[in-house]
């Protein structure tokens, strides 16, 4: 800032405009990977860092969690779901979490993204992938302080939480790159420029229920004139603590996965790459718009991208914006219910 200051007044002096230095300064735009939306190169072409955050009432409401390009919801023990904030533009917050521990599913889908993974602490299940270095990951166990503080206004282990600049420090100390792996093009497939997907001949889904989560029961309203959903749970509004704002996405990918538990134990055990018959991939839901249409999934590895594919075999084009993935154990699906704007609904078994 002082630079850009000193710049101005420099300018001023010799009789140029300071618009021009601006101007001059103006960073390169790039597509977001995560979003699609224009943002500057700095933020759109280094990795991002996928948060682990807390979703029960004892953790809500999270702060940070409107500036993740991308949130996934998947259940863990207990009948409670976990998120996990895919974050590139992230700078400006002072508080993000709070962070809490790994489940071994999320580290397959954070690695979609070439993200660094930010955690506290993981479950015995996990413990490998990162005792083989498998996934650069940032455990709030291992690093304290250097990458998370605690805070006063709530109780352990519901007060981790982290900021830019210590995930900075974390990344430094960690010696993890920051440039995008070799070859990187992205994740998703964006609707093209000046076009949008309104998912033509879809069925209605001004509101979509997804009481599948039996503890938080969230559910998505569609604004037509925003053009965006808001997010729901726990019987009312899911805000951002920094904002005060309620979340809103563009785009919701269900995708029913195969969900058991580790012999003996409560843990979740969902299978990222084939469905409950060990078929390649699965079924799912794409809804935008006001709109949902049925989907495949697939994905060829445990370290690969997971593609998402219309019923006439062509890779699903999301509207630029945030988008939530919610992991449905595929003998709940009957659980979600998509509602009309008259309060008219339909459970997904109605297909």
């Amino acid at each position: 800032m002082k630079k850009k200051i000193l710049a101005a007044a420099a300018a001023l002096l010799l009789g140029i405009c300071p618009l021009s230095v601006q101007a001059a300064e103006t960073e390169t735009m790039v597509k977001s990977y995560l979003t699609g939306l224009d943002v500057p190169e700095s933020i759109g072409r280094v990795r991002p860092v996928a948060v682990m955050l807390n979703n029960i009432r004892e953790g809500c409401p999270q702060s940070g969690i409107a500036s993740a390009g991308v949130v996934y919801e998947a259940p863990v023990e207990g009948d409670i779901t976990r998120l996990m904030g895919i974050f590139e533009d992230y700078g400006d917050l002072e508080r993000i979490g709070s962070v809490r521990s790994c489940r071994d599913y999320y580290i397959f889908y954070a690695n979609e993204f070439d993200a660094i993974y930010a955690h506290y602490g993981q479950s015995a299940f996990a413990l490998p992938y990162f005792e083989q270095h498998l996934i650069d990951n940032l455990n709030g166990v291992k690093l304290g302080s250097t990458c998370y503080f605690r805070s006063s206004d709530r109780v352990a282990p519901h007060n981790a939480y982290t900021t830019y600049e210590l995930l900075q420090q974390g990344i430094d100390k960690m010696g993890y790159r920051r440039e995008l792996k070799e070859g990187y093009e992205g994740h998703y497939v964006f609707a093209e420029e000046g076009t949008e997907n309104t998912l033509p001949g879809g069925r209605t889904a001004d509101e979509v229920h997804f009481d599948n989560y039996t503890n938080n029961h969230p559910w998505f309203v569609y604004d037509p004139e925003t053009k965006k959903y808001s997010r729901f749970q726990f019987g009312g509004p899911q805000i951002d603590e920094l904002t005060g704002e309620q979340l809103t996405c563009d785009n919701i990918l269900v995708q029913y996965s195969d969900v058991t538990t580790y012999e003996g134990t409560t843990y979740k055990k969902i299978d990222t790459i084939t469905d409950g018959n060990g078929n390649s991939g699965g079924m799912g839901k794409y809804i935008t718009r006001g709109k949902a249409i049925d989907i495949r999934w697939q994905k060829d590895s445990p370290w690969g991208i997971t593609h998402y594919i219309t019923m006439d075999n062509q890779e699903v084009k999301l509207n630029p914006g945030v988008t939530w993935v919610e992991i449905v154990q595929d003998d709940r699906i009957t659980d979600i219910t998509y509602w009309d704007k008259n309060g008219r609904q339909e459970s997904a078994a109605q297909e």
